[in-house]
C-alpha cells in the first residue's frame, strides 16, 4: 500500500478528529435564541418575585417565605447590593436571599487593550445572567427563609484592609416565631474560595426540621472575545466519588435529570477559564439536582439532609464557595477532584502531566511562550526514535520515487499488477510502506493532549509571549506564525516522497494553504507549538534524509 496515501489519511483524520473536538465536544451547545432586553428585564423580576426556582423537599409542601415578617428596625430602607472587596474579588451580595449577584475577577481583565475593566463572572440579569444561591426549607415552609427572604446588614459597604487576612459579613434574617437566620461570608485574603454559613437560632417551644441548599443559577453563556473556531464547554457538572467527573450539559438539564445522592463531592457551573463551584463539608450526605425555569434558565444545585433543631439550641450549615480561575494546582488542594474542571477529556490521563511540565518550565523561564518552546522541544526529544523511524522510511521511500513512477508508467491503471509490482519492490528493497505512519500514530494522543493543555489552560489567556505576540489564548493579529506554520508545512512536504497519484499529490500540495487559513483564527499559543514542531520535524528529517542519501551515494560508487 502506497505509505503516502496512509500518512495523507491520519493527517487529515487528526485535523478532523481536532475540529470535531473543538466544535462538538460532548454533543456540542444547545441552539437558544438570542435574549433581548425585555426578557432579561423580565427575567430580572422572575428572580425576584416567585420561588420557582426553590427546590423541592421531599413530602413537603412548597417552601415559601410566606408568613415570615422581617424585622425592619435592623433593615436598611434600601435594597441596594452589599459590596464586598478583597485582593482578588469584588463582589455583590442580595439583601434578598443574600444572593451573590455579582463577581469580579480582579486579576483578569476583559481584554488586554482595557487592563481596568475587570472581568465579571457573576451577573443578575441577561444576557449571560450567572447568580449564586442559598436558603433553607422546613418542614411548615413558613419558618425559615428562602432565597427571597429578606437580610439585613450592619454596613452596605465591606473591604478587606491591607493589615488583614480575613472579611466577615454577616446578614441576618429575623421572624416574629422566633427565629433568627444568620447568613456569614468569609472571605481570606490570597483566596477565591469563601466560607459561607447559614446559622439558625431556634428560638421557638419547638423543634424545627430544616434542610439547607445551594445552587446556581444561568443562562446560556456568549463571549464576544472569544474565538469562534473554538468551542468549549459551558453549562453544569459535578464530581462523585463513585462516578467521578460528570458533565450535565443544559439539553439534559431540559429534558429532566434525575436527582442523585453523593457523599463528598461538589456541583459547579464551568465555563472556559472559569467556574464557580458549591463545595459542602466532607462525610455529609447531600442530594444532587437540576432545574430549568422558562426554558433559559439552567439551575444545578445541592440539597442537605434534613436536620432536626431543638428548641433554644443553634445549628451551622457549612459550605465553600469557589468563584475564580481554573488555576489546577489551586484546584487540587480544594476539594478532591476540583482540579478536573479543567476538561481535558478523554486524553486527561495524558494531559495533566503535561500540564504539570508545562508549569515547572515556566516556573524556570518566567515566560508562557518560551514554556511552550521548551516543553514543544522536550516532547520532541522523548519522541525522537520514533519520529527517526517515521523519518527513515520516508527517506527510503524518496529514494524509490523514481522507480515507483516507472511502475506506474508501465502498468499503467492496471492496478493489481501496480500493486503486486509495488510489494514485491517493497520486499526486494526490506522496506516497509507502513513503517512510517506508526510512530505517527503513536504520537498524535500525546499532540493532541498538549492540544487541549494550551486550550484550557488560564495560565494562557492573554499571556504575553514577545515582540507584536502580546495575548498567547488570541489569534496573532498579523498572521505572521500562520504563515510560517504553512511554509513549514510545505517544505517538510519537499522533504517527504511525492505521491505517484496525481489527484493525492494536488491534495497535499493544497495543505499548507488549507492549515494556514485554518491556523489563522485559532490561539497563537496552539500556532506557536505547530510552528516550533515543524521547524524541529524538520530539521530531524533534513538531517536522516541527508544521511541516507548519502549512503545510496556510497554505494552506487
Amino acid at each position: 500500500m502506497d505509505n503516502q496515501r496512509l500518512i495523507l489519511f491520519f493527517s487529515l483524520a487528526a485535523v478532523l478528529f481536532l475540529i470535531y473536538e473543538s466544535w462538538m465536544q460532548d454533543y456540542g451547545r444547545s441552539a437558544t435564541s438570542p435574549v433581548t432586553q425585555e426578557q432579561a428585564q423580565a427575567g430580572s423580576s422572575t428572580l425576584r418575585n416567585t420561588p420557582q426556582d426553590v427546590p423541592d423537599v421531599p413530602s413537603t409542601p412548597e417552601a415559601v417565605t410566606a408568613g415570615v415578617s422581617i424585622d425592619q428596625a435592623t433593615m436598611r430602607s434600601d435594597q441596594s447590593p452589599i459590596l464586598v472587596e478583597t485582593d482578588l474579588l469584588k463582589v455583590e451580595i442580595s439583601p434578598r436571599g443574600g444572593t451573590i449577584t455579582g463577581a469580579w475577577l480582579l486579576n483578569y481583565a476583559v481584554t488586554p487593550e482595557s487592563p481596568e475593566a475587570k472581568l465579571q463572572l457573576l451577573k443578575p440579569v441577561p444576557p449571560n445572567m450567572f447568580i449564586a444561591q442559598s436558603g433553607l426549607l422546613d418542614e411548615r415552609a413558613s419558618l425559615l427563609p428562602t432565597h427571597e427572604g429578606l437580610f439585613a446588614s450592619e454596613k452596605s459597604d465591606y473591604r478587606l484592609e491591607p493589615n488583614e487576612d480575613h472579611l466577615d459579613v454577616v446578614l441576618v434574617w429575623r421572624s416574629d416565631t422566633g427565629v433568627e437566620v444568620k447568613k456569614l461570608y468569609q472571605f481570606t485574603r490570597g483566596s477565591y474560595v469563601v466560607k459561607t454559613s447559614q446559622i439558625v437560632n431556634n428560638a421557638t417551644d419547638s423543634s424545627i426540621v430544616a434542610w439547607e441548599y445551594n445552587q446556581l443559577q444561568r443562562t446560556e453563556f456568549n463571549d464576544p472575545n472569544e474565538s469562534k473556531f473554538v468551542n468549549n464547554y459551558t453549562g453544569g457538572v459535578f464530581y462523585s466519588p463513585d462516578g467521578k467527573f460528570k458533565k450535565i450539559t443544559f439539553d439534559v438539564m431540559a429534558k429532566g435529570n434525575p436527582d442523585q445522592l453523593v457523599m463528598d463531592g461538589w456541583i459547579a457551573m464551568i465555563q472556559h477559564y472559569f467556574l464557580v463551584a458549591w463545595i459542602p463539608p466532607r462525610n455529609l450526605q447531600e442530594t444532587f439536582y437540576t432545574k430549568v425555569l422558562d426554558g433559559s434558565r439552567y439551575i444545578i444545585g445541592k440539597r442537605s439532609s434534613a436536620v432536626s433543631i431543638a428548641s433554644g439550641t443553634t445549628y451551622a450549615f457549612e459550605n465553600q464557595l469557589f468563584i475564580g480561575p481554573k488555576l489546577q494546582d489551586t484546584l487540587a488542594s480544594i476539594a478532591p477532584g476540583l482540579e478536573l474542571a479543567v476538561d481535558y477529556g478523554w486524553l486527561t490521563v495524558i494531559a495533566q502531566p503535561i500540564y504539570w511540565l508545562l508549569s515547572k518550565i515556566h516556573a524556570l523561564v518566567g515566560n508562557w511562550g518560551w514554556s511552550i518552546i521548551f516543553l514543544t522541544i522536550l516532547i520532541k526529544l522523548a519522541f525522537y526514535k520514533l519520529s527517526e523511524t517515521s523519518y527513515k522510511s520516508m527517506a527510503n521511500m524518496r529514494q524509490l520515487t523514481p522507480r515507483l513512477q516507472a511502475l506506474k508508467d508501465r502498468y499503467g491503471d492496471d492496478k493489481q499488477r501496480l500493486n503486486q509490482a509495488m510489494m514485491e519492490m517493497y520486499k526486494t528493497e526490506k522496506i516497509n510502506p507502513l513503517g512510517g505512519c506508526l510512530p505517527i500514530l503513536i504520537q498524535i494522543p500525546v499532540f493532541i493532549a498538549l492540544y487541549w493543555v494550551l486550550l484550557q489552560s488560564v495560565e494562557m489567556r492573554q499571556a504575553p509571549f514577545m515582540l507584536w505576540l502580546d495575548n498567547l489564548s488570541a489569534p496573532d493579529p498579523y498572521f505572521v506564525l500562520p504563515l510560517i506554520m504553512g511554509v513549514s508545512m510545505y517544505i517538510q512536504q519537499k522533504l517527504n516522497p511525492p505521491p505517484p497519484d496525481p489527484m493525492q499529490a494536488k491534495i497535499m500540495m493544497s495543505l499548507p494553504f488549507v492549515f494556514t487559513v485554518f491556523f489563522a483564527f485559532f490561539p497563537s499559543g496552539l500556532v506557536l507549538y505547530w510552528v516550533v514542531n515543524n521547524l524541529l520535524s524538520i530539521a530531524q528529517q533534513w538531517h536522516i534524509t541527508r544521511n541516507i542519501e548519502k549512503a545510496a551515494a556510497k554505494r552506487k560508487r
